[in-house]
Formats: structure tokens, sequence, C-alpha cells
């Protein structure tokens, strides 16, 4: 449901990770040879994999405990991802390449806080259902 705040959270998560595959740079390397493009497998299937388990988790509104393993499983994605960059990034020679091409880390730091910020939101969602449930 949209007007949930987690729903929100998970929308701009899915945005963040969208614009990443749009705007990710090939990094070439000094001999010009390219180090890491969008269409590799890995990094292609972990960024379609994190949209993917956030459109199911907003999907999935009605089901809170599924909603938060998911997201859980999408934060886990975005920290593979994160070391395939940061591995990528460090095996690279020279200095201004780097530092050039490494804007892209930040997408998936990015939708880590908004997903933990969902997490959070769901877990206070779940709280005050179960304290309801409580007084009936």
């Amino acid at each position: 449901m949209i007007q949930r705040i987690q729903t929100v959270f998970l929308i701009v998560s899915a945005l963040v990770m969208g614009g990443l595959y749009l705007w990710f740079p090939e990094v070439v390397g000094t001999d010009g040879q390219i180090i890491m493009e969008r269409s590799e497998p890995v990094i292609f299937g972990l960024i379609f994999l994190s949209i993917a388990l956030a459109i199911i988790s907003i999907i999935s509104f009605k089901k809170r405990q599924q909603q938060f393993v998911l997201n859980r499983l999408n934060i886990v994605s975005n920290f593979v991802l994160l070391g395939v960059f940061v591995y990528r990034l460090l095996t690279l020679s020279g200095e201004t390449i780097v530092s050039e091409k490494g804007i892209g880390v930040l997408f998936p730091i990015i939708s880590i806080v908004f997903l933990v910020l969902a997490n959070k939101a769901i877990k206070k969602d779940e709280d005050l259902v179960k304290s309801v449930d409580r007084l009936r």
C-alpha cells in the first residue's frame, strides 16, 4: 500500500538501483581495456535481484514478516554488489581513474540506508499490530 512509509522507502530503493543500472559507467583501465560494465552477468544479476526484491516486497504488503525477510535479503545482495564494486575498483591501477569512476559505489549504500529505514517502519507496524492483538 502506497500510504505506508516503508513502501515509499522501498520505491526509492528500487529507483536508486534502477538509476545505478541506467547511469552505470564503463570503467576503462589505462590500457583501454574495459574493467567493469553494467552488462556483466554478476553486476546485472545483482542489480536486477535488488530491484526485483524491492518490488516483490512492495507487493507483499500484507505479509509483514515476509516483507522484512525480503528486505534483509535485499540488503545482503546490495552488500555483495558493493563488495564487487570495491574489489573491482581496488584492482584498478591509477588514482585518477578510480576517483572518477568510484561514484557508482554510493548507489548501493543509499539503497541499503532506505532498506534499513523500511525495515524499521515494518518493525513498528508489526509491534503495533501485536500490541493491538494483546488487547483483544
